[in-house]
């Protein structure tokens, strides 16, 4: 089957996560577009075992794909510091325990350093129900690594990642400039025009 062939039934999607504010997060990207998502099955687990975003994203697509039969959709995401050599990059989300523990270890490794420089990467893929990848995306904002937490909103990182031209952390952003300029805004900025034009040619 070649994959730039008519989708059949693309409007529903498996969401490769079971995080209700993630699938709620894609829901809002996807707002224009009439489709309606679901979470995967709690008891589907998928283990990210790739080296790269885009591994990882593909590999939670792909195999949430085959194990529902359903089209699915994953993204994958994490702050690359340039000082520490790209991480905490793909291990973002496991450099500790919770949050606050993510940003000590974060600006303890990186103490006294002048470089700051850092970027949030986002990459999303979509599969087919039998698991091939068929669209893929990815998004980067570039920022600045602060030395001490600013801002109450958002998560993760966010109060320690500064993107100078806003002038302001992730976590004192609006939520609708957050949306617009951060690395899931872009990638999904990526992937929705070819999603439009898969909707185009399976009419």
């Amino acid at each position: 089957m070649n994959p730039k062939s008519k989708i059949q039934n693309l409007k529903s999607l498996v969401v490769a996560t079971g995080n209700p504010g993630k699938l709620k997060e894609m829901q809002a990207y996807l707002t224009d577009l009439d489709w309606e998502l679901t979470l995967k099955p709690q008891d589907l687990e998928v283990e990210e075992t790739g080296d790269t975003f885009v591994a990882n994203a593909c590999l939670k697509a792909s195999q949430v794909a085959k194990a529902t039969g359903k089209w699915a959709i994953a993204d994958d995401s994490g702050l690359q510091v340039d000082a520490l050599g790209g991480a905490p990059g793909i291990y973002s989300a496991r450099y500790a325990k919770t949050d606050a523990e993510r940003i000590e270890r974060v600006l303890q490794e990186l103490g006294e350093a002048t470089n700051r420089q850092a970027q949030f990467v986002c990459a999303i893929a979509i599969a087919r129900p039998d698991g091939a990848i068929v669209l893929q995306a990815e998004g980067i904002c570039r920022g600045e690594i602060l030395t001490a937490p600013r801002g109450i909103g958002g998560f993760g990182y966010d109060p320690i990642f500064y993107v100078p031209e806003r002038q302001m952390t992730f976590a004192e952003m609006p939520p609708q400039l957050k949306h617009e300029i951060s690395h899931r805004g872009r990638a999904f900025q990526a992937l929705i025009p070819q999603l439009q034009e898969w909707c185009v040619d399976s009419d």
